[in-house]
């Protein structure tokens, strides 16, 4: 019988929240050996090297790509020195790794069915591993997964804004980064603050965040070690072709309708996009009109 590394309660408050609020949860994975430091160092040796980023922790809540500082360490030597060091890491894609896919399938086998009868089945599983120094900054962004964030050991708080808020990441952004063509990170204002609310999270706690919510994390005191399991679905996938078509008729001089958040499925855009990316049409309309 397959491990659960959630509580029945924990499933049953996952289930009800699923997938447009986010939901904490209890874990039983903070002693499982390969989220130990010693076996992220080998794990990092085992990643492509593309798929291991490692940061300052020291940067401010919004900062652009290009501003981000090149890390001091080598990828190693940053876990090894995690306490002292100022840095967070992300090991990418860990998945890829097959006793770390394993550990991945466990994990999210038990919410499954919650998660199938609503969205549709799970797709894309991916996993990251983050590690970071003490009072370690996440600058404020988004991702196009849904996510379970698992903390392995120390705490951090996660500051979570309005996924539908236009105000905060305008239609612009979405439509960019549906093409891979926005960094995750995105424009900070102070004026925004108060919109965020801020969720904490200890060892042996998860959270579950939603699709697209804007967020940013501040390492507790002492070093972190997080576990971000994550999938697509039937909805997050049509949310992003939506997106994408959106880009198309924007470039064209129309002003698009914002697709909705769940339950909403944005099915008739998503099929438009589709045909057109079949035929090569949406390629070469973004190159002309974008």
């Amino acid at each position: 019988m397959t491990k659960t590394a959630f509580t029945a309660d924990s499933i049953a408050s996952f289930a009800t929240a699923y997938p447009e609020t986010p939901n904490k949860l209890n874990h039983d994975l903070c002693s499982h050996p390969l989220l130990q430091l010693p076996a992220l160092v080998e794990l990092a040796s085992k990643l492509r090297p593309e798929h291991v980023e490692h940061n300052q922790g020291d940067l401010p809540i919004g900062i652009a790509p290009e501003d981000v500082p090149e890390p001091a360490l080598d990828i190693a030597e940053t876990i090894r020195s995690i306490e002292e060091s100022g840095s967070w890491m992300a090991l990418k894609f860990i998945e890829n790794v097959p006793e770390y896919h394993e550990l991945l399938v466990e994990t999210l086998g038990s919410i499954n069915p919650a998660v199938c009868g609503k969205t549709g089945a799970m797709e894309n599983l991916e996993g990251f591993v983050f590690v970071s120094s003490p009072g370690a900054v996440t600058p404020f962004h988004f991702d196009p997964e849904h996510n379970i964030l698992l903390q392995i050991r120390g705490s951090k708080v996660l500051t979570m804004f309005p996924a539908a808020d236009e105000s905060i990441v305008p239609p612009q952004d979405h439509e960019s980064f549906a093409f891979g063509e926005h960094h995750r990170n995105l424009v900070w204002k102070d004026s925004m603050s108060a919109q965020g609310t801020p969720i904490s999270l200890t060892e042996g706690e998860a959270l579950y965040v939603p699709v697209k919510m804007p967020h940013w994390v501040k390492n507790g005191p002492d070093v972190s070690i997080s576990l971000s399991v994550t999938w697509r679905s039937d909805w997050s996938v049509a949310e992003s072709e939506a997106r994408a078509m959106n880009a198309l008729l924007r470039g064209a001089g129309l002003s698009p309708t914002s697709p909705k958040r769940w339950p909403a499925s944005n099915i008739g855009k998503s099929f438009a996009y589709r045909a057109l990316r079949k035929t090569g049409a949406a390629k070469v309309a973004r190159s002309l009109l974008g």
